[in-house]
């Protein structure tokens, strides 16, 4: 092990300087409207920061193989393996900083194999391929949770902190230092013995959790936001399927309108009852189905311009979409066959990843590989979201037993959905939009979130700004 030397002297370069906070020295994050003043909150709130100081800061330059025990999960071999079927992570169920449990399998493990492949609360999950080095930390999400041969397993030592590690290999990412402990030509791969020899400087613990403290508190408020979003989609979502599925919608009297006796009649294209005087139609009904372009790549006047360019690839999860990867410029606009759609569009990517949907959280263009429903009523865009996802559900349950690999533009004519009544949607809508309007102000404030945590990153790491 390395002794801890003194921090290098400061450069002789001015520090960064910091933007001017508006009023007085206690302004706090949960105040400041803006990036600059959440930076100026975070500078000068109650967990004060102050400018790199080199008297008493210490730190050593340790590998990972020092600080930590590391551990390969379990080869899947159906054949050998044995024991009794449990859960396990695998190179695709890791995200940075979270889990993706929802298409987790299950191999066979025996009882003398649980301490060698077993996770435990605080344990740092690396991916070894995939996008090598991205990890999280397991806070016990699930029990009994096993890994794969595709995850390395880190354990810190005492004088150590995971939290700190996981920010540090955060920015290792991003700025291209695990890529020189990567191996393969084509396919990239971080062995176990490329991780022992990753190199970080680290602080005295005290700091290596002041530092980490400040950076989770971010992704706290970034997580807390999600799973708001999450449960107000899913309300969106039980609420339209209690009046387009179920039919039982607030009738005359305020009643649900199937449960109470509501006239029903059959629908021979439908192949079901649905409410009288309701009918069946493709999803045009309530929304322009449109296409996009690609301007001319050749031409650098067409690209790099302030207007968003939605493609496949731009797709996230997200309900809106703020922004894209590329951005074209008016030149770029006019000399492509795509419009300028507006706020409240809905895409449905056809190609690629194929059936992702999302709003427009501002006007965009868009690719040849997605469609467009332009909402006929605009405040109706919440139903056509609801009514978008529908349509794809549909579409992969005709495709069922073969690949759903693209959508055009047959797909969405001729699948017959429910029809209902315009002031029907716009009730719906009407409960609904304000769900939609809190995700989309969630999403936003992630954002800045974001931003504000990867502008703070390499200054903490740097020891350009320390935690005081």
């Amino acid at each position: 092990m390395r002794s801890r030397t003194p921090e290098e002297p400061p450069s002789s370069e001015s520090p960064p300087s910091f933007p001017r906070k508006r009023e007085s020295s206690d302004l706090q994050y949960a105040e400041a409207t803006t990036l600059d003043d959440q930076r100026v909150a975070l500078l000068n709130s109650a967990s004060r920061f102050r400018g790199n100081d080199p008297q008493g800061h210490k730190t050593a330059r340790m590998r990972l193989g020092e600080i930590t025990d590391s551990c390969l999960g379990k080869m899947l071999d159906k054949e050998k393996n044995r024991g009794i079927y449990q859960p396990y992570l695998a190179n695709i169920n890791v995200r940075w900083g979270g889990f993706e449990l929802s298409s987790l399998n299950e191999m066979r493990f025996e009882s003398n194999e649980e301490d060698r492949y077993g996770l435990k609360f605080g344990d740092l999950v690396v991916c070894e391929g995939g996008e090598p080095g991205r990890c999280a930390i397991w806070r016990e999400e699930r029990e009994s949770m096993k890994f794969q041969k595709a995850l390395h397993r880190l354990r810190v030592k005492d004088g150590y902190s995971t939290e700190f590690l996981f920010y540090r290999m955060l920015l290792a990412a991003r700025t291209g230092e695990l890529a020189n402990h990567f191996i393969g030509s084509t396919i990239k791969h971080l062995t176990g013995i490329g991780l022992a020899q990753v190199e970080f400087e680290f602080p005295e613990l005290a700091e290596q959790q002041e530092i980490a403290a400040v950076l989770s508190a971010l992704d706290a408020k970034i997580d807390l936001n999600h799973r708001i979003n999450a449960e107000l989609e899913a309300l969106a979502k039980t609420i339209y399927d209690y009046w387009f599925v179920q039919f039982d919608f607030p009738d005359a009297h305020g009643r649900p309108y199937k449960s109470s006796g509501g006239a029903m009649v059959w629908h021979d294209t439908l192949k079901r009852e649905i409410p009288a005087g309701w009918d069946g139609d493709d999803i045009s009904a309530v929304a322009n189905v449109l296409g996009g372009a690609t301007p001319s790549k050749l031409r650098s006047d067409y690209w790099g311009g302030d207007i968003p360019f939605f493609t496949p690839t731009d797709a996230c999860g997200n309900i809106f979409q703020l922004q894209t990867e590329n951005s074209i410029t008016q030149a770029g606009l006019k000399n492509c066959n795509s419009d300028l759609f507006g706020k409240g569009t809905v895409f449905i990517t056809a190609r690629g990843s194929v059936g992702k949907i999302a709003v427009a959280g501002r006007p965009m263009a868009m690719n040849q590989s997605c469609y467009a429903l332009a909402p006929r009523v605009a405040e109706h865009y919440p139903y056509v979201f609801l009514h978008a996802k529908t349509l794809i559900h549909h579409l992969k349950v005709k495709a069922s037993g073969s690949t759903f690999n693209s959508i055009v533009t047959n797909d969405i004519e001729w699948t017959q959905l429910i029809s209902p009544k315009s002031d029907l949607i716009s009730a719906f809508c009407k409960i609904v939009a304000p769900m939609f309007e809190r995700i989309e102000v969630a999403q936003c404030e992630n954002r800045e979130l974001t931003q504000l945590r990867d502008w703070l990153l390499p200054l903490l790491m740097n020891g350009q700004v320390r935690v005081a």
